[in-house]
């Protein structure tokens, strides 16, 4: 049975996965990054179900996963590719992007597959340097928490005071059991060299300024000064 279930998880990863990767026209990095800032347009465009301003005014950095897939049935699982930014805190300016991509498993009953859209907010430096190591874990390296939405201030303070990160996503699909927690993150050293066209650590793109921000990337910054 958990043969199967690998099997099952495995294609119904592919089967998502593969058209945002077989897109006619050249870099599919390139199209991650204007995905990436699609999906934050349009998280913000709800009032009522968006990231509190606050949040991303005062966040340290900002990971976004475009159509991170989960499946499963008994055993499950969760793969996604996409960006982290970010900021400095003296200027205040954004990072070019770096591509991370994110992973995990769980177990318990559920069944069913998904295609979903993560937003973290990192709210201190310390979560930063985490990211930047080899793999990052979340729930053991940092906590994460689900954020408040809205415009609710009280409740974004509470959060900032929490610390570490706050998740946020957007389902496209039915599934039961899902569970940020235990993911891990980890750069992507072929999509980042393939983004910038030279070898580039995420350290070096996202803290050292060693790459030039991406056209690609317009979306996403448009979103991002707006909470300067």
């Amino acid at each position: 049975m958990k043969k199967f279930t690998v099997i099952g998880l495995v294609c119904l990863m592919f089967y998502v996965l593969y058209p945002a990767a077989a897109r006619a026209d050249g870099n599919k990095w390139t199209d991650l990054v204007e995905e990436s800032g699609k999906v934050l347009d349009e998280i913000q465009r709800m009032p009522d179900q968006s990231i509190p301003e606050d949040l991303l005014r005062k966040c340290s950095a900002i990971a976004i996963f475009p159509s991170t897939v989960s499946g499963g049935f008994i055993i499950g699982g969760k793969y996604g590719q996409g960006i982290i930014m970010v900021k400095d805190p003296g200027t205040k300016q954004w990072s070019a992007p770096a591509i991370f991509t994110i992973a995990g498993g769980s177990f318990g009953w559920q069944i069913g597959g998904q295609a979903t859209d993560f937003v973290l907010v990192v709210t201190n430096r310390r979560s930063v340097d985490g990211l930047l190591a080899s793999k990052f874990k979340l729930g053991a390296d940092a906590g994460v928490a689900a954020g408040p939405v809205g415009r609710d201030a009280e409740a974004s303070t509470d959060a900032q005071l929490k610390g570490g990160i706050l998740s946020y996503s957007r389902s496209r699909g039915l599934f039961a059991g899902v569970k940020l927690e235990g993911a891990v993150i980890a750069q992507h050293r072929e999509g980042n060299k393939e983004l910038y066209n030279k070898e580039l650590t995420a350290k070096e793109i996202l803290t050292e300024n060693k790459a030039a921000m991406p056209k690609s990337a317009d979306g996403v910054l448009n979103i991002l000064n707006k909470y300067r």
